[in-house]
């Protein structure tokens, strides 16, 4: 077995493999950029070795540099992570010449499927089913075009090196495919320094599903079950699980004899993925297989107790599979949420920043339901303009499906971050979503879910009675600290002061609370003024504390708090709302007051993230219509297209090509 290996990676993945490599006895290195000198997997690591400036191209996807830094460590061997050099055969072939193992695949079977096109060729060689498209080499967006017509519409576009969603396009007409595809080529370029494409019909509403595979050097390949990928945007996997709520075990068999075969076919020797589109009626075809470790193999570890960074390890090492197809069931349900650094409000432009508070919800496992939260950040780092823009991964297993997704509900209302924006009210209103819970997916899922994308929502019915409640005990307790504090006596008058008028922003929700015991009781107000049952409330959170966590009658609640002037906001379950505690007196003080103006800005172009002016596309007194692109913004390794909302004239432009802007900076305004 390696004594020290080096991981080819930064953040989430880079701290996965340390955690496994530390667990089995071996050191670890790190490489890192400069834009990660404080990271994470820096400070993890036993050795670390600083590789270049922050550009990815000039730092982690420099095979060179990723050489030199094994032979300064004598690192024995590389663990290439997800992403940057993991599925390029030059880089498993120039550590091989050096005398460094790959902790991956052999080259021969990177070269046959990890290249997307290749991988296509060589399934419909296998007699693999696959979707109808063209694998040639595509001369530009008016040859695009062409094959697009020929195969039919909607088509992808995708980066033959790809992963992750990047360089990928969805084309419903010929506008969109030379925009796309030029677009595609560029985000490829810039991620794999590759900028190769294909061009396959769009299955409409298919379900996402894949394999894990595990071969080793002796000819054995076994297969681990399925995860299901279906809640995508952007082509950007969302949601996780496994096993799929749609396949039947004949089918998982079938999936699974194929995934083999075809591993087989390239003697494939290390964890991959074969992944397929599925149709509703279980029908499947093959998509392309992924060369690597993927960023959601924690749900296949959770439902078959196997360590797959381990797997990939002893393997490396030549090692035999000591598991075999028979040795594989799946326990249970896992579901996984990816949290990112991007704002669900804004279409969930990418954000970055100081993580000023970063309060994960703790791991554990407790009465058969466990909590795991795979990270590569902590409180204090910063998320970078130059990377994925990935949090975390939170992934949680119980016995059942309905469990693990409550579970997962309840980790989210408890994982705290501030200091940028991120998604992780929209994936809490993901594990609300009646469909999501019915398992009635579909790669379309989000598109056809949320039309107009995810908006600030006010709280209703058992939602906003359970924040009000939790509202006016953190209130409650805020007071009673408040008489501590000024040496007050609790008088009569006010103990008889129990009832409150809750505002989540300006809708109303009247209460009567009190304490009794450590709990707190509350009974909500009818229109005539009654009061209904009592609700106890149990918690011991205190003043300062960024998660109300509890329980309301006995059923486990968490709820994020935010102080702002007057009162604070709370966050639950994808709602997160301002909320004011009156008395009765200030409540009609309070109706008075009216709403302060917001600022009109109609007439601009605000930048929707901070990122770079790739190009602007108008100039000043040119006419647009509504739908023309105006200007590209990048940021995280994505292009970001900003159309004119309405037909007008450009009266002014503000930035320039190569600029930085911060989030809501001016780009050009109309007349």
């Amino acid at each position: 077995m390696f004594k020290r290996i080096l991981i080819a990676n930064r953040g989430e993945i880079a701290c996965r493999v340390i955690k496994t490599a530390r667990r089995m006895g071996i050191e670890a290195v790190a490489v890192y950029s400069e834009a990660d000198r404080d990271a994470l997997h820096v400070e993890m690591a036993d050795e670390a070795v600083l590789i270049g400036p922050a550009p990815a191209a000039d730092s982690y996807l420099v095979i060179e540099k990723i050489v030199e830094a094994c032979k300064k460590t004598g690192a024995e061997a590389v663990h290439p992570g997800y992403g940057f050099l993991s599925e390029r055969e030059a880089f498993a072939k120039a550590l091989a010449e050096a005398g460094i193992v790959f902790i991956g695949p052999n080259p021969g079977a990177i070269a046959a499927m990890g290249d997307k096109i290749e991988s296509k060729k060589a399934a419909a060689k296998a007699k693999v089913s696959t979707v109808p498209g063209f694998l040639g080499v595509i001369e530009d967006d008016k040859h695009a075009v062409k094959i697009a017509d020929e195969i039919g519409y909607p088509v992808m576009i995708k980066a033959s090196a790809g992963g992750g969603g990047k360089g990928m396009r969805i084309a419903h007409s010929v506008t969109e495919v030379a925009e796309g595809f030029n677009l595609a080529k560029a985000e490829a370029k810039a991620s794999f320094g590759d900028d190769r494409v294909f061009i396959e019909k769009f299955i409409v509403d298919p379900r996402h599903i894949e394999i894990q595979v595990l071969g080793d050097k002796h000819g054995n390949v076994i297969y681990l079950g399925e995860r299901e990928c279906s809640i995508q945007r952007r082509n950007q996997k969302v949601i996780e699980e496994a096993p799929s709520p749609l396949l039947d075990e004949a089918t998982r068999k079938k999936m699974g004899e194929q995934a083999v075969a075809l591993a087989k076919a390239v003697n494939y020797d290390s964890a991959g993925t074969v992944e397929f589109v599925a149709g509703q009626d279980k029908s499947f075809y093959f998509l392309e297989m992924n060369t690597r470790l993927q960023v959601e193999h924690p749900v296949t570890e959770m439902v078959t107790g196997i360590d797959l960074v381990e797997q990939m390890i002893r393997v490396a090492a030549g090692e035999k599979l000591k598991l075999a197809q028979k040795d594989i069931t799946l326990k249970g349900w896992a579901v996984e949420s990816r949290v990112y650094a991007e704002d669900p409000f804004r279409n969930f432009l990418p954000s970055i920043g100081r993580l000023v508070k970063y309060r994960p919800p703790a791991e554990s496992t407790t009465g058969g339901v466990t909590v795991r939260n795979d990270t590569g950040v902590q409180e204090g780092g910063e998320i970078s303009i130059y990377y994925d823009p990935m949090i975390a991964k939170l992934v949680t297993h119980a016995p059942s499906r309905a469990a693990a997704i409550e579970a997962q509900a309840h980790a989210l209302d408890a994982f705290y971050v501030d200091g940028i924006r991120h998604n992780i009210p929209f994936l809490s209103a993901l594990m609300t979503h009646p469909r999501w819970r019915e398992g009635n997916l579909s790669t379309g899922f989000i598109a056809e879910e949320f039309p107009q994308g995810f908006a600030p929502r006010l709280p209703e019915g058992e939602v906003a009675r359970r924040i009000a409640a939790v509202g006016a005990a953190i209130d409650r307790v805020i007071g009673e600290r408040k008489r501590k504090i000024s040496g007050q006596m609790i008088s009569r008058a006010v103990i008889r002061e129990r009832r409150r008028c809750v505002w989540l922003e300006r809708s109303e929700v009247p209460l009567d609370v009190i304490r009794e015991g450590d709990a707190f009781v509350v009974r909500f107000a009818a229109p005539d003024g009654s009061l209904g049952q009592p609700h106890q409330l149990l918690s011991s959170w205190v003043p300062g504390d960024p998660v109300w966590e509890g329980t309301i009658d006995g059923h486990p609640v968490a709820v994020q708090v935010r102080a702002v002037p007057n009162g604070f906001r709370l966050a639950h379950q994808g709602f997160e709302v301002a909320v004011n505690v009156f008395t009765e007196r200030e409540a009609s003080a309070a109706r008075w007051m009216k709403e302060g103006d917001k600022a009109d800005t109609g007439k601009k172009v605000l930048c929707p993230m901070p990122g770079l002016v790739v190009s602007i596309a108008v100039t000043e007194g040119q006419e647009v219509k509504a739908g023309e692109t105006l200007a590209v913004v990048e940021a995280m390794k994505m292009q970001n297209v900003l159309r004119a909302e309405r037909d007008g004239t450009v009266k002014k432009i503000h930035a320039s090509p190569g600029a930085t802007l911060a989030v809501d900076a001016v780009i050009l305004e109309f007349c």
